[in-house]
């Protein structure tokens, strides 16, 4: 997201030795969505479901998502790694664990976790590892964070049938996605939430390799 000196690109995650410690109070964020008003943390609607999406730069990722009809509310935040309740500074050093992770409630009756996942395939590159675009570092790295055996399944197939995309369209490159059951969701900052929306014309480097995803 930046290229500032201070910030160490880290590739390699750490161990809970080395992790940072963190704190056990949450971060303050935003009570409600910038864009559509609905509440970040509840209550939602009954039937709503919950999806976890890494891709990157989260500010773009999230766009992608409060941008597809059926979906409530999304927010920002960190996922995936270590330290309790971190805040964005210590996530870039690498040594947290986290990878930048999109929240995503939706109503399954207009879109399906399938659609999701769709939109997760085609929008990033899931082949870079621990890096996406000019972003280097474990906090950038592609994962589907699951919540239900039946969303595990659905992931795992729709990324063997990426990669099949993938090989049909003349890439050769393995999909490094990391698919895991989901572990806390620390909110992100509040200035992190839909800053896309707060800054039109602020840097977003996600971008899909243009080969489309054959989901059933």
């Amino acid at each position: 997201m930046f290229s500032l000196n201070r910030f160490s690109k880290k590739t390699q995650m750490p161990s809970p030795a080395d992790a940072i410690a963190g704190r056990d109070a949450p971060l303050a964020t935003a009570s409600h969505h910038f864009v559509n008003g609905n509440p970040l943390k509840g209550p939602c609607p009954e039937g709503h479901q919950i999806a976890y999406f890494a891709m990157g730069c989260f500010w773009g990722v999230e766009r992608l998502f409060w941008q597809r009809e059926g979906v409530f509310v999304t927010a920002v935040g960190y996922a995936g790694g270590i330290t309790p309740n971190p805040t964005y500074e210590e996530t870039v050093t690498g040594m947290t664990g986290h990878a930048e992770t999109v929240f995503v409630v939706y109503d399954p009756d207009t879109v399906r976790y399938e659609d999701l996942l769709k939109i997760f395939w085609e929008e990033h590159d899931p082949t870079q590892g621990m890096r996406q675009g000019n972003d280097v570092g474990t906090t950038y790295r592609s994962a589907v964070y699951t919540l239900d055996e039946v969303q595990m399944r659905l992931a795992r197939e729709s990324k063997s049938a990426y990669q099949q995309s993938l090989r049909d369209g003349g890439m050769s490159d393995a999909i490094t996605t990391e698919i895991a059951p989901a572990s806390t969701f620390y909110f992100a900052e509040d200035y992190h939430q839909q800053y896309l929306a707060k800054n039109p014309n602020g840097y977003c480097g996600v971008k899909g390799t243009g080969v489309a995803c054959a989901i059933r």
